[in-house]
């Protein structure tokens, strides 16, 4: 018999957790809930999706966001919806407190919800850098195209790379290996 999913994670590099409130099966692929408590100091850097919403609820704390050129500070009870395509990033800008937020992704993303359970595992594993980066390229691929995550700015130009990567890890069976690992 298959062990449910475990609903909370926990990235030892990051000192974040997240808890899947509902997933995209959960939901027939309506929504996918996850609540964070992001560290002091966590975040990530500008990106954008293209095949979902992403709504950030906050719960405690402030949740620091940017939303194209918008800056956002947000405080318990507030929320900011990221449109498909729209570049946008999320940080603890707190030195003492983390910040609990609900994000809520519309459809709902199986390979999201996939991408954060391996980042995690990843991490809990020690491959990944201080910044909590895959030290394996394909690893890092495989992170991102799961999660229709792309990148911009600078970054931009590796995604064309990174793509390349992914397609090179499905072929060696790297992208069910790790879901094999850290998705069941």
């Amino acid at each position: 018999m298959t062990q449910p999913l475990q609903r909370e994670i926990y990235n030892p590099v990051q000192r974040d957790r997240v808890t899947f409130l509902k997933t995209a099966s959960e939901t027939d692929g309506e929504l996918t809930l996850v609540e964070m408590v992001v560290a002091p100091g966590g975040g990530n850097v500008l990106h954008y999706h293209r095949s979902f919403t992403e709504q950030f609820f906050a719960k405690e704390g402030e949740l620091s966001a940017q939303v194209g050129e918008r800056r956002l500070i947000l405080h318990p009870g507030e929320n900011a919806l990221v449109p498909i395509g729209i570049v946008h990033r999320w940080f603890n800008a707190s030195t003492s407190e983390p910040a609990r937020v609900h994000v809520e992704l519309r459809p709902g993303h199986e390979g999201f919800e996939q991408s954060l359970r391996i980042a995690y595992g990843l991490a809990t594993d020690g491959l990944v850098d201080r910044r909590s980066m895959p030290t394996n390229p394909l690893h890092l691929a495989v992170l991102l195209e799961l999660s229709d995550t792309r990148a911009v700015g600078a970054l931009r130009v590796m995604n064309v790379t990174l793509g390349g990567l992914a397609r090179v890890a499905k072929a060696r069976g790297v992208d069910e290996a790790l879901k094999r690992r850290y998705c069941r």
